[in-house]
């Protein structure tokens, strides 16, 4: 649950249903704002703690506000809603937005990218760790490092990145890694599988990218295989 002094805004308004329920239910301040408006004027004193946006069927107008959010001194850390049709749209504007999450949402996967874009860091004197070559990730903090570089992942990425360094070698298909990594019917099918891998690898940098391998018409791999040297 959020301090109960921040409150995050939604837009558009009026907020789905849906929306508005899971957010209800989970415990959230929030308000909706039109996407046409500028989110500052809506402001309350202590700043946004962050957003829900929907991009909808006016997509530029989400766009539109997502930008003046990212003006605001500190920015304000942002999700992204979107169907399916729209996963095109996110390729060349990965700076608007921290996460995004596939409508029609689970609450359980909304509330969880809620929780870890909005999550400060946590002082941990035993951290359970996973970590391959220069790879490092820190389950009870979701945070990650490669050479020692944080790494800035969503939820999903982290939550991908873990799956696969904790299985190296193994190869898996886009449906296995939506069963096992999404954990439920997920109607955004293996094209989201597809994003998520290329924003990691974008993440890791040159250097590293390559330890997240496609298999030609098999899907992907982490790291080497046994067999390799």
């Amino acid at each position: 649950m959020t301090d109960p002094t921040r409150m995050l805004v939604v837009a558009p308004d009026p907020a789905t249903p849906e929306l508005a329920r899971t957010l209800d239910l989970a415990g959230y301040a929030w308000k909706a704002v039109p996407a046409g408006e500028q989110p500052d004027e809506h402001a309350p004193e202590a700043g946004w703690a962050g957003a829900v946006i929907e991009l909808g069927d006016d997509p530029e107008s989400g766009w539109t506000f997502l930008r003046a959010l990212r003006r605001s001194e500190p920015p304000t850390p942002a999700l992204l809603l979107v169907s399916g049709g729209q996963l095109n749209e996110l390729e060349h504007r990965d700076q608007l937005f921290d996460d995004f999450c596939l409508t029609p949402f689970h609450p359980a996967e909304l509330e969880a990218r809620l929780r870890h874009l909005l999550t400060a860091h946590v002082e941990v004197h035993r951290a359970d760790l996973v970590e391959y070559a220069e790879l490092s990730l820190n389950l009870e903090t979701y945070q990650a490092s490669i050479a020692g570089r944080p790494l800035d992942m969503t939820f999903m990425e982290y939550e991908l990145l873990k799956f696969l360094a904790q299985n190296p070698g193994k190869v898996f298909t886009r449906e296995i890694l939506l069963s096992r990594v999404w954990g439920y019917e997920y109607y955004g099918g293996a094209r989201t599988v597809d994003v998520h891998v290329r924003r990691l690898r974008a993440k890791l940098g040159e250097e590293h990218a390559s330890l997240i391998q496609t298999v030609r018409s098999v899907g992907y791999r982490f790291g080497q295989s046994r067999w390799e040297g």
